[in-house]
């Protein structure tokens, strides 16, 4: 999740270089929800996620 994040960051700074602002908002935007995403799941896992138990 993270990894499609960059890459839309990326993809939204080129378009934004090359004056595709369209394309550059867009971009970001899909960035920015990925990564919230991607931050959600990262705490929930932490709190949720498989725990060793002692043996």
């Amino acid at each position: 999740m993270l990894r499609w994040a960059i890459t839309f960051l990326c993809l939204a700074l080129i378009a934004a270089v090359l004056g595709f602002s369209g394309i550059a908002g867009a971009a970001a935007g899909m960035a920015k929800i990925l990564f919230f995403v991607f931050i959600a799941f990262m705490v929930i896992s932490f709190f949720f996620g498989k725990r060793k138990t002692p043996n």
